[in-house]
């Protein structure tokens, strides 16, 4: 029984490591994504669309009304709602809100689970190592047999929230201006500025 276990764990971290390595040999990269959240005990049902541009530590990204900038050492996240600024220390930062960060979500503090193939995608569990201290119950991986690139990651929250995402573009070494993760207030006048 553990023999088969290890053998498990054994091929979800080579297909894991396989794709990090592939994510890390890009010097960029642009995703497109659609997004759903629902927590039913609150009455939370959303979804949106996103798309984002990685390079190196910095990033940008859109989803639904809301825009994340980061030059790797600030964030910000601006809010069309309440046309609020809200930034923050990149340390301080969601996972979920980095795209490079979710799509190598399992890199740190996961164990994982080779749990089967199925059309087409390899589908692997990640367990908090330490679920005292970890906001996630469950993450589940959807990694494409032929790409093994990511088609889709679904985080279960330990407050009953259920996030997914789906990869619908991936684009790696994409062309981007350096002014993308750079955020300039001129371009969100009126808006208020709170330190997070």
């Amino acid at each position: 029984m553990s023999s088969a276990i290890f053998a498990q764990e054994n091929k979800a971290q080579g297909i894991l490591d396989k794709l990090s390595n592939k994510i890390k040999g890009y010097n960029s990269f642009y995703i497109e994504f659609t997004s759903s959240v629902s927590n039913s005990a609150n009455g939370v049902n959303e979804s949106s669309s996103g798309k984002g541009w990685v390079q190196g530590d910095k990033f940008f990204t859109t989803y639904g009304d809301n825009t994340v900038i980061s030059n790797g050492i600030k964030v910000w996240v601006i809010s069309k709602d309440d046309k609020s600024v809200y930034t923050s220390s990149a340390s301080d930062e969601d996972q979920t809100m980095n795209p490079k960060k979710l799509m190598q979500i399992w890199e740190t503090g996961f164990k994982n689970h080779y749990v089967k193939e199925e059309g087409g995608n390899h589908i692997i569990d990640l367990f908090p190592k330490n679920p005292g201290t970890s906001q996630y119950h469950t993450i589940q991986l959807k990694i494409n047999t032929t790409t093994n690139m990511i088609e889709s990651v679904s985080l279960k929250m330990k407050d009953g929230t259920n996030m997914y995402y789906k990869v619908v573009k991936f684009t790696g070494n994409a062309e981007v201006s350096a002014s993308k993760f750079v955020y300039d207030k001129r371009n969100y006048p009126g808006y208020q500025e709170v330190e997070g």
